[in-house]
């Protein structure tokens, strides 16, 4: 998410990405090295050498920062934490609840970082980005293959032993994020950015109909996956956890909320009740950050009040065993 980009090195203001039929494109990442256990990258997984830095309300970030918890790499993996609001001088480390600043490479703006690694840098600037302090390098921009490398590559830091991508289920981990990727992670964005009435409908129809296909697969099993929690329910989680407070009002996803869907919701309830995983949500960077960094979306920049939630009320999946 972003209003502006690096070119050649220069900070330049620019609206979302999108194509001739007014539909969003997201662009890709850029960095996209690897962290290892056994040494066969540049960048071996040891504690003390990387930084993270994250926006609490972006669901690609969160998810890293979930990964991060749930192992117990927080001593191991350094944080940094930008303010909510994003402007035309991209994510900012200002004062604000929540914000951590960089103590690595003392930057203001998220885009100093990146230039950092690559002085004549052209593209976007996002979050999350895993830093290397030893190489003064962008190890991986990439959130889908930060939390994998957080998970398999750093088994031997971690504190904590939880394995969310066990091998007799890689497969189908990996089918499923591709699987929610497009129409329901990125399918709030087709359905907020899109320009024209025909692009909006696309993304808001694949988004519907991807939801109503895991509410059945979740009345018959307690994850995405069967019965254990895995990678795919984290990147799940962070998309649905903003839906009813940001995206069914301000991205026009108002077909349903996920408080109308009965598996979801509880299948809901129980991942943001768990402790590693509560810790890292902040609903308020949240809506502070997609209601007030969205001028084309939210002109007036008005953060509504509601809805009123509660996300600590019992849910039923224990019924899976």
């Amino acid at each position: 998410m972003g209003l502006g980009l690096l070119i050649d090195g220069k900070w330049v203001t620019e609206r979302e990405q999108e194509d001739s039929g007014g539909r969003f494109v997201r662009p890709s990442t850029t960095f996209r090295n690897r962290i290892t256990a056994e040494g066969s990258s540049e960048y071996p997984a040891v504690a003390g050498r990387y930084h993270l830095y994250v926006s609490l309300a972006c669901p690609w970030a969160h998810r890293t920062l979930i990964m991060r918890s749930l192992k117990g790499l927080e001593s191991a993996i350094g944080l940094s934490v930008v303010s909510p609001v994003i402007d035309q001088n991209s994510w900012e480390f200002a004062e604000y609840p929540g914000m951590i600043p960089d103590p690595v490479n003392h930057c203001d703006y998220l885009w100093q970082l990146y230039l950092k690694a690559d002085a004549d840098y052209s593209g976007r600037v996002t979050v999350p980005v895993l830093w290397d302090k030893e190489t003064h390098q962008i190890v991986n921009n990439e959130s889908r293959e930060i939390i994998r490398m957080l998970d398999t590559e750093f088994e031997g830091i971690a504190e904590n032993s939880i394995d969310l991508y066990p091998g007799d289920l890689q497969g189908v981990i990996d089918k499923t994020l591709d699987e929610i990727y497009q129409p329901i992670n990125n399918g709030v964005y087709r359905a907020g950015f899109a320009t024209t009435q025909a692009a909006y409908e696309e993304g808001v129809t694949d988004l519907f109909d991807a939801l109503d296909h895991w509410e059945g697969i979740l009345g018959k099993q307690r994850y995405l996956c069967g019965d254990c929690l895995t990678e795919a329910d984290i990147c799940m989680f962070t998309t649905l956890v903003r839906f009813d407070p940001v995206y069914y009002v301000h991205f026009k996803c108002n077909i349903r909320r996920i408080v109308d869907y009965p598996n979801l919701w509880n299948y809901l309830k129980e991942l943001y009740q768990h402790p590693g995983i509560k810790a890292t949500c902040n609903f308020d960077h949240i809506k502070q950050h997609y209601y007030r960094s969205h001028p084309k979306v939210n002109p007036t920049g008005i953060v509504p009040k509601g809805p009123i939630i509660n996300w600590d009320e019992p849910h039923d999946r224990s019924r899976f065993g």
